[in-house]
């Protein structure tokens, strides 16, 4: 075995559960389901939540611009874990726990990896509050902000498990089984990934900084997926870098209505976001280390 191989071993009981059927028509069938039953129980649960709870709220279903439809977009990305399980069940005849790893090992590595994270943290509040250029402004008020955050948390946790399953999960698992070497099944999901985070509408000039920024993301957890041999520790470093960008710090790409406070710049201004997307860049890589030594892989 290649050296280069040696360090995703791990990665073999993830992807064992994929080689009985690795047809890549079947990983792009699967995706179509997944892809269908997200969005008709979305669709289902946006009429449901119309007729218990109509107001002007809903209004900002489409974009998140404000607490109640943020919470409700965050919350509909659990319809993807049902969309991977059916499609993993009907097509390969996999469980979502031969895609997610076993689920005690999952939690283990989860909480290890946030705990490694949470001291990360607690040496980044100490360092000086620097704003380069851009003071911090309130979004929501503090009280309402705390009143919101066991939903926010949960809500979250279920949008970034979601998008690990998908992306580390089953279409690199999907990938693996058909293709033995890492850089494909290392990169393509990034790459998938990455576009999904091209927002030329939202973000304007800054979409192509973002969707690299993601696609880069992308390789570094499905390597930290590989190494670990779960998807535990990428749930854990997504889940501590959008509890950063959307419920205290939102950067000027992301959706900000439960962030505690804002950077005022517009999305237009790309001199201005590039210095908040160097620190970007080196935080993404210190989680990355922070979590490959809270493993050791």
């Amino acid at each position: 075995m290649r050296a280069s191989h040696l360090r995703y071993v791990a990665h073999e009981t993830l992807v064992a559960g994929a080689r009985a059927r690795p047809q890549l028509w079947r990983l792009v069938l699967g995706l179509v389901i997944v892809m269908a039953v997200w969005f008709l129980l979305f669709a289902l649960a946006q009429v449901v939540m119309s007729g218990l709870f109509p107001g002007p709220w809903l209004a900002g279903l489409q974009d998140g611009s404000n607490p109640p439809a943020m919470l409700a977009l965050l919350g509909g990305f659990g319809f993807l874990i049902v969309g991977v399980t059916v499609a993993a069940r009907l097509l390969q005849k996999r469980s979502l726990v031969s895609v997610t790893g076993p689920p005690r090992v999952v939690v283990r590595q989860f909480m290890r990896v946030s705990r490694y994270l949470l001291m990360l943290g607690g040496v980044l509040l100490l360092l000086p509050p620097y704003q380069m250029s851009a003071p911090m402004v309130a979004n929501l008020p503090m009280l309402t902000w705390l009143a919101l955050l066991p939903l926010s948390l949960l809500t979250l946790l279920l949008q970034t498990g979601a998008e690990e399953i998908l992306f580390r999960g089953y279409i690199q698992q999907g990938l693996a089984a058909r293709f033995r070497h890492p850089l494909i099944w290392l990169i393509l999901p990034s790459t998938v990934f990455a576009l999904g985070h091209y927002l030329p509408a939202e973000a304007g000039e800054n979409a192509v900084l973002i969707a690299v920024w993601a696609g880069v993301f992308g390789v570094l957890m499905a390597d930290l997926t590989a190494r670990a041999g779960t998807i535990g520790p990428a749930i854990a470093v997504h889940f501590f870098n959008n509890f950063i960008a959307l419920l205290i710090i939102a950067s000027p790409s992301s959706l900000n209505s439960l962030a505690l406070y804002v950077l005022p710049y517009e999305m237009s201004d790309t001199q201005a976001l590039r210095p908040w997307m160097v620190v970007d860049f080196a935080i993404m890589g210190v989680c990355w280390l922070v979590a490959r030594l809270a493993i050791r892989r």
